[in-house]
């Protein structure tokens, strides 16, 4: 009897600590001109998140000073900005170390980037599958997906939805 309560406890804690994140955020994702990978479950788990798809050579490249912004203004409360390179649209650089470039020395970005992967269509990476299935495809570059600490997509914002937004800044302090 003593055994099986025991079990019982540590199924249920087993359980609870793999549904803590999300599946869709469970994955090995290589970051931006690195061989290192982050798993957003290890390292951005129980955090709202603004999940954008970026690229470095489009009309809305500026935006990533804005997502800096955002970074810097509320990493401190546990809210995480993530970006995914992508070449979706025919924006991205050309190599990895030009997209890197872009981003860490042009705008200065510290929040974690993801190396290029596809965000639209059957080979899309897992997190924008789900991302997709949630709210819908990106239909351009600097799409952004509000998720709550519970892996929850809260909304989608289109390109045209600049990171300094009232209501991008409203929905993310509601989660904080």
């Amino acid at each position: 009897m003593r055994r099986t309560l025991l079990s019982l406890t540590l199924l249920a804690a087993s359980s609870t600590a793999s549904s803590a994140c999300p599946e869709f955020l469970n994955h090995d994702l290589r970051k931006l001109h690195s061989n290192e990978t982050v798993n957003l479950c290890e390292t951005h788990s129980d955090k709202p998140l603004l999940i954008v798809n970026t690229a470095s050579h489009c009309g809305f490249t500026k935006q990533f000073s804005g997502l800096e912004a955002l970074h810097q203004k509320y990493k401190d409360r546990g809210f995480e900005v993530v970006g995914f390179a992508s070449d979706s649209f025919k924006q991205e650089s050309d190599s990895e170390e030009g997209a890197a470039e872009v981003c860490y020395v042009n705008y200065g970005v510290t929040f974690t980037m993801i190396a290029p992967t596809p965000v639209r269509g059957d080979d899309a990476n897992p997190v924008f599958q789900h991302l997709n299935q949630a709210k819908s495809a990106p239909m351009w570059n600097f799409n952004k997906y509000l998720v709550d600490r519970q892996g929850n997509v809260i909304e989608k914002y289109g390109s045209m939805t600049r990171p300094e937004d009232a209501d991008l800044a409203a929905a993310i302090e509601a989660l904080l």
